[in-house]
């Protein structure tokens, strides 16, 4: 059996992630490997840290790389200050609550949820209100869930969570950059995210960053593998972290000063981190995230100047996604098809109760872009047509237009 060079059809992912990489980001993963204790890896290690300090908006230190998927550092965030009995209180309103619920369950967490309807957000008073009745040690929670394309606000939990002794985790792998995020500011403690998103990468590392107060309870978990452990190093108070990869106090000392060996830095992904982060700091954040607003806002002025409806609270919505409702009398999953064989692009179908009732249109990374808008619009307009929705001639484009002019 012969097998053949990968060649992938030049698709434009205009779904909920991931996006087409940045080509500045696929160059810079080109590059050959190095030795992972090379003078010259660690100073691309370090400088990967000081980058990511600057996308989070943090002085934490402890700012560095997961190896694996975005899951990977909400998994390491999670199981590593979690012991069996702790309680977390997770706000529930898309699919990757659930997500946080399972992962903290695994951890054997006792799981205290909020739940509001798809398409909504968690108010700061029913934070505050929970927080006072479960008195968990951690309040988790998503900030941009791309199920439901809702972005939490966050900028008051954070003092509930320091009023209360709360430590604050967010998974903002679908919000950093195209959304307001202040880690230091809004107090939080633990933030994870990953590439495939507004970043502008591949997925495969996660960037993490740990406040003081985080790594202080995580370190009294210490533990230093036998083989490599010497009388100078100390087991922590408290049981041992039931994941090795995913333990992060080896992690800290991974990439701290002493570079205690843990794993092999996946080499090409951390060259692919470290030219995402160094694209956003070269473009300035908040011109990053205003970038995406001014697109997003042009996708969604435009679907809604096709005529077609748009899912959940507006006021909460994510700059960088939108969901719409599928007109009555059309295929949903024949309209992606189409747009996707005869148009090569991409866009998303849904999870859950809005499976098959939404499609969800992104606008990020290096996909946040006028062309890439413009296309999408008069594509989906003729491809609605075809289905027999009488969609407004040009309206989607002329409607996005407006929003550029108008700037």
């Amino acid at each position: 059996m012969s097998s053949q060079i990968i060649n992938p059809p030049p698709r434009l992912l205009m779904g909920p992630g991931p996006i087409n990489a940045d080509p500045r980001v696929l160059q810079a993963m080109s590059n050959q490997l190095i030795g992972q204790y090379d003078p010259v890896m660690t100073g691309y290690m370090n400088e990967t840290m000081a980058l990511y300090r600057q996308v989070f908006k943090t002085q934490n230190q402890w700012t560095l790389l997961v190896d694996g998927t975005a899951r990977a550092g909400i998994e390491a965030v999670l199981v590593s200050i979690l012991e069996p009995g702790d309680k977390v209180l997770i706000p529930v309103f898309g699919r990757f609550g659930h997500l946080l619920r399972e992962i903290c369950e695994r951890a054997q967490a006792e799981i205290h949820t909020i739940e509001v309807e798809w398409g909504q957000v968690v108010d700061p008073e029913q934070v505050e209100q929970a927080i006072r009745k479960v008195r968990p040690k951690v309040f988790a929670t998503v900030q941009g869930d791309t199920s439901t394309t809702m972005l939490q606000p966050l900028q008051e939990i954070g003092e509930i969570c320091r009023r209360h002794e709360v430590l604050f985790y967010c998974d903002a792998t679908a919000s950093v950059v195209g959304n307001t995020l202040l880690v230091d500011e809004w107090h939080l403690d633990a933030v994870s995210v990953g590439l495939q998103k507004c970043l502008g990468g591949p997925s495969g590392s996660a960037p993490i960053t740990l406040s003081d107060r985080y790594v202080a309870e995580v370190r009294k978990r210490q533990h230093v593998e036998a083989g490599i452990r010497t009388a100078q190093h100390q087991a922590g108070e408290r049981p041992r972290i039931l994941s090795n990869y995913f333990d992060v106090p080896m992690l800290l000392d991974y990439w701290g000063e002493e570079r205690l060996n843990h794993h092999t830095e996946a080499t090409t992904m951390l060259y692919g981190a470290r030219e995402c982060a160094r694209l956003v700091v070269e473009e300035g954040v908040e011109n990053c995230v205003s970038r995406h607003e001014l697109h997003g806002r042009a996708m969604l002025q435009g679907v809604q100047g096709l005529g077609l409806q748009v899912f959940g609270d507006l006021k909460h919505k994510m700059n960088n996604v939108v969901g719409v409702y599928i007109p009555e009398g059309v295929n949903g999953e024949q309209v992606r098809q189409s747009m996707l064989l005869d148009f090569n692009i991409e866009i998303g179908t849904s999870f859950g109760p809005l499976h098959g009732k939404i499609w969800r249109i992104g606008t990020m990374g290096y996909n946040a872009r006028k062309d890439a808008v413009l296309t999408t619009l008069s594509a989906l307009e003729q491809v609605l047509r075809r289905a027999g929705y009488q969609a407004p001639a040009g309206g989607g484009v002329q409607a996005a237009f407006e929003v550029y002019e108008r700037g």
